[in-house]
């Protein structure tokens, strides 16, 4: 591999694409809002901005030795062979890495993304002997998924329902194994290639659709970080250092501040109107964007949840929830948006 290719290219560096950038970044703060599906035209910088995003986040501490890189401090999410180990009274080391990206190929068969049993072993030698996936992979790191929606829909299914319970079961006959499998899920797609169904976009926490830049100044700065970048990637990274040590910070600052934001209950009542002025169905889209607000508070250092917060929210939240009829293009209508943050008002 090349010097060239181990230097990823600066996340504060993208120009433009803030809605994506800040969805990315809402994630890193806080996993539980559950991923985010990136639309948009091809040559647009999503699949540099789910790698550069990585590059950004700060080291974890891990379990030296451990596969799945299991937290040392998170006993509840630690995998079966680490538990085992604190049980009988041995001391974890530790060691820090980076945050991983973890490709899944639309190609992958099943074996491939949740892993595999070896069943002859655990007959005749009666222990378990496990196959990682892609699934325990991206544990702890970014799952990223170029085309989702080219993505056989029992995958998409395995791999939406394993991000929402963080845990991935594996059985065969009889025999069962399971991990811990906590990941960011990025998705990235083409609409021009065909959608998603309705019930595996809902799944996705946000989404956002972008398009290629029009202003011209912007679109010659494009060019001109990218050839700087190709030219020396690693003097191009030294000239964002700063920038990115400062994002970094404030990532972390917010995550620290995140358990201690306060949603008042005129704010959750702005979130419920909303949901139901726009249309969306089910419950899951009032729940994301209250923790899509209180993500945006930290962000921004804010004790409390604000009307901005819970307004910027429902922009990112509600894209792919609002009903539409039958061959009709995805979209937000924001001046129904306004009318229903008018009316909660």
């Amino acid at each position: 591999m090349s010097y060239h290719n181990r230097v990823t290219y600066p996340f504060t560096a993208i120009v433009g694409q803030e809605k994506m950038r800040k969805a990315l970044i809402l994630n890193a703060i806080n996993p539980r809002i559950g991923g985010v599906l990136i639309r948009g035209e091809k040559g647009t910088a999503k699949s540099t901005a789910a790698r550069a995003l990585a590059d950004l986040l700060p080291e974890i501490e891990v379990v030296e030795g451990c596969v799945y890189g299991c937290d040392p401090a998170d006993m509840n999410g630690m995998c079966e062979e680490c538990k085992e180990k604190i049980a009988a009274g041995s001391q974890l080391a530790s060691t820090f890495r980076k945050t991983r990206v973890v490709d899944l190929p639309v190609s992958a068969t099943e074996d491939r993304v949740v892993g595999t049993l070896d069943i002859e072993h655990a007959i005749t030698k009666g222990e378990k002997r496990f196959e990682r996936g892609i699934l325990a992979e991206a544990h702890r790191g970014i799952l990223y998924v170029d085309e989702v929606n080219l993505l056989d829909d029992s995958l998409a299914d395995l791999m939406l329902d394993t991000a929402a319970m963080g845990v991935n079961v594996v059985e065969r006959e009889g025999v069962s194994h399971w991990h811990p499998a906590r990941f960011m899920l990025v998705g990235t797609m083409n609409p021009e290639e065909g959608e998603l169904r309705p019930q595996l976009l809902d799944r996705f926490g946000l989404c956002v659709e972008i398009e290629g830049i029009a202003d011209a100044d912007l679109r010659v700065e494009v060019i001109k970080r990218r050839s700087r970048y190709e030219a020396d990637p690693a003097a191009f990274a030294t000239e964002w250092e700063e920038a990115q040590e400062a994002e970094r910070g404030r990532i972390l600052s917010a995550a620290r501040m995140l358990s201690d934001v306060e949603i008042p209950d005129e704010m959750l009542q702005l979130v419920a109107t909303i949901a139901i002025r726009t249309g969306v169905q089910g419950h899951r889209a009032d729940i994301v964007m209250t923790k899509t607000s209180r993500t945006l508070a930290a962000y921004h250092g804010r004790a409390a949840v604000s009307k901005d917060d819970v307004r910027e929210a429902a922009d990112l939240t509600l894209l792919h929830r609002t009903r539409r009829k039958p061959f009709e293009e995805m979209g937000l209508d924001r001046l129904q948006l306004d009318k229903a943050m008018s009316e909660a008002s």
